[in-house]
C-alpha cells in the first residue's frame, strides 16, 4: 500500500494496487500545472484509491470537458487528473506520494515541448542537501 498527502496534510490518501504507466510529461500543460520542468505521472484504478482524509478539501479546475485537475484548495497540491472517457483509472501526481514505490518510469514524453532550458540528460553534481554555494 502506497501513502500520499498534500504539502499543508491536510488531504491524504492511500493506494492499494499497483501504479501502471509512470511517465515524466513535458508538454505545457503539464509545466504549467506543475511549475516544474515536467510532471511525474501515473496510473491508478479508482478502486484502488481511497482518500483518507481532507476529501472536502479538494477542489478541482476543469482544463477541458471532462478532463479535470483535482488539488488541495489550501496548497494547491496537485494530486490527481480525471477523465470521464476513462472513469476506471486516474492519474496520480507521484511527488504528492509518501512511500517509496516499486514502479519506475517507463518515458520521457512530449519532449519536442520541453522547457528550453531542460537537458534530460543533464550531467550535473547530485548532492544530499543544498548546493554548496547556497549560504
Amino acid at each position: 500500500m502506497y501513502q500520499g498527502s498534500c504539502l499543508c496534510g491536510r488531504v491524504k490518501f492511500h493506494i492499494v494496487g499497483q501504479i501502471t504507466d509512470i511517465i515524466h510529461c513535458h508538454c505545457s500543460l503539464c509545466r504549467k500545472s506543475s511549475g516544474t520542468a515536467y510532471a511525474t505521472n501515473g496510473f491508478v484504478n479508482v478502486s484502488d484509491f481511497n482518500i483518507i482524509a481532507g476529501e472536502d478539501n479538494l477542489t478541482h479546475f476543469e482544463l477541458r470537458p471532462g478532463k479535470k485537475r483535482h488539488f488541495c484548495k489550501t496548497c494547491a497540491s496537485p494530486i490527481y487528473s480525471s477523465n470521464s472517457l476513462d472513469n476506471s483509472r486516474i492519474r496520480i501526481r507521484l511527488g504528492v506520494l509518501d512511500s517509496d514505490i516499486n514502479e519506475k518510469p517507463i518515458s520521457h514524453n512530449f519532449v519536442t515541448s520541453k522547457a528550453n532550458w531542460d537537458n534530460l540528460d543533464a550531467d550535473l553534481p547530485r548532492y544530499e542537501k543544498y548546493e554548496p554555494s547556497r549560504s
